[in-house]
């Protein structure tokens, strides 16, 4: 990594999932955790990547740092933490739908301090992303928060909620969404996390509601129903179709579209601060152009056992 190269930092949880192998009654310790699958996602798509995460010192971390370093993101300011390793347990349905039960308590990657994160962002950092857990769960989420109040003035920000409702406090989601409506220039949210924040509100309402308060494009995933979107000067949503595929699981397949869409619009020089109000004005075609591409990405990890998205090299290979 160049010193020089602006890079993207990705704050949050670098945890192991167990999922199931393909003996049954069996689980293979698979690497995950959403900010950490978004790191991974943009480094196979060649887009300079810093992880900030707490990862612990036994086994699983040790497996999880190897999977990153070898992946090409940058580990420089990650932390060596004392802790365990947070674990996601993953069931896959018929229908390659995921579920999560976790082992969390007292582990590496909530206990974040302000001391940890103070030398967190430089000059090289253009954008931020975070979300997910770390960014509700205490007592590390205040800090977490506090970074991207930090890096506001600094750099683009970039937010995924990713809820987990057995893990996480409604209102306290609630108060994260609306700090980060107010930071976050890019937010991509799932329909799932949508339906559980707002019960009785449809996508469309709220996707209209967020891109009126502050953000330059929202993306509403809608799984197997495709995407809507919104930049904030042209608020009218754009609804584009999901591939067909065949589907073996949707583990990651969130967190590759996020990491395709940053990628995106890294590789047409619109992740800085200095392109800040150029996104809020994407015109339309160059707008569909990233969501196909973000899409495509998703599917090709949907094919896929477990969040395994594609390099470079193999979107350049297909026809």
């Amino acid at each position: 990594m160049s010193r020089t190269e602006p890079i993207v930092a990705v704050a949050g949880e670098a945890l192991v999932d167990l999922v199931p192998a393909e003996a049954p009654d069996r689980f293979q310790a698979v690497p995950g955790g959403s900010p950490a699958n978004v790191a991974v996602g943009l480094a196979r798509l060649d887009t300079p990547v810093r992880m900030l995460a707490r990862i612990g010192a036994d086994p699983f971390g040790r497996r999880v740092r190897e999977h990153l370093r070898d992946n090409g993101v940058g580990l420089d300011r990650a932390v060596a933490a004392p802790e365990s390793t947070s674990l996601a347990i993953v069931d896959v349905g018929p229908d390659g739908l995921a579920h999560y039960d976790f082992r969390i308590d007292g582990t590496a990657d909530w206990q974040w301090t302000d001391a940890e994160l103070r030398d967190a962002l430089d000059g090289s950092v253009a954008a931020l992303h975070t979300g997910s857990l770390a960014l509700t769960l205490p007592p590390g989420a205040d800090a977490l928060l506090r970074l991207a109040e930090r890096a506001r003035p600094h750099a683009l920000l970039s937010y995924d909620p990713n809820f987990r409702p057995q893990l996480t406090i409604r209102n306290r989601a609630h108060d994260c969404v609306e700090t980060m409506l107010g930071l976050a220039d890019v937010i991509k949210v799932s329909s799932e996390d949508l339906a559980w924040l707002f019960p009785r509100r449809a996508p469309q309402e709220v996707l209209t509601d967020w891109i009126a308060r502050g953000p330059a494009i929202v993306v509403v995933t809608l799984g197997s129903a495709g995407v809507l979107a919104a930049t904030a000067t042209d608020p009218d949503p754009i609804r584009l179709p999901a591939e067909q595929i065949r589907v073996v699981d949707t583990v990651g397949a969130g967190d590759a579209y996020t990491a395709g869409l940053l990628a995106g619009l890294y590789r047409r020089d619109l992740l800085s601060l200095a392109h800040r109000e150029t996104l809020r004005a994407l015109p339309k075609s160059t707008f569909g152009e990233l969501l196909t591409e973000a899409g495509h990405i998703a599917a090709i990890t949907c094919t896929r056992r477990g969040a395994n998205p594609p390099t470079t090299a193999e979107l350049t290979r297909q026809p």
